[in-house]
């Protein structure tokens, strides 16, 4: 093989192994980036140091809490019902989770729901997959309206009345 042909086979083979290496970096990019339909509730500056515990929920004694229960619409818990009262509902894998998920999505302690000035909020405790209402992924705590769709891994939960 002639001196020419050899340096344009190695040429070849560089031009594709970068082609390759362009192309891997540009999908990792693409799937790592969320989808474009998500958008962010609210941004929360993330601190160097430890977060502050969460404050215990205040309910106001003159307002009734809107909503009596959270039920399960879609996911492996499918028709579960559990009543809402004074106290916070956690959620995730954990075994004293209030609500337990067995799924690879949810985080052991993936969020909370708790009574605060008339109306339950949800907070994301941090998660991997993040939370979702309806299509749009939680950061700070957020009012969770009646009937608005709550997604957790492959879970979706609904206050009710």
């Amino acid at each position: 093989m002639s001196e020419l042909a050899l340096t344009l086979v190695r040429l070849g083979f560089l031009t594709l192994l970068w082609t390759f290496v362009l192309i891997t970096i540009l999908v990792l990019r693409r799937d790592l980036r969320q989808p474009a339909e998500a958008k962010p509730a609210g941004r929360q500056r993330r601190a160097a140091r430890a977060p502050k515990p969460p404050k215990p929920p205040k309910v106001a004694k003159q307002q009734k809490v809107k909503g009596s229960k959270l039920v399960v619409i879609e996911g492996p818990l499918q028709g579960t019902v559990i009543p809402l009262g004074d106290t916070q509902i956690t959620i995730g894998r954990a075994d004293d989770s209030t609500l337990v998920i067995e799924d690879d999505y949810a985080s052991s302690r993936h969020a909370r729901i708790y009574p605060a000035e008339g109306s339950w909020v949800v907070e994301d405790l941090g998660s991997t997959n993040g939370t979702w209402i309806d299509r749009t992924r939680i950061t700070a705590p957020t009012v969770l309206p009646l009937g608005a769709p709550l997604r957790i891994g492959r879970t979706t939960l609904q206050v009710q009345k």
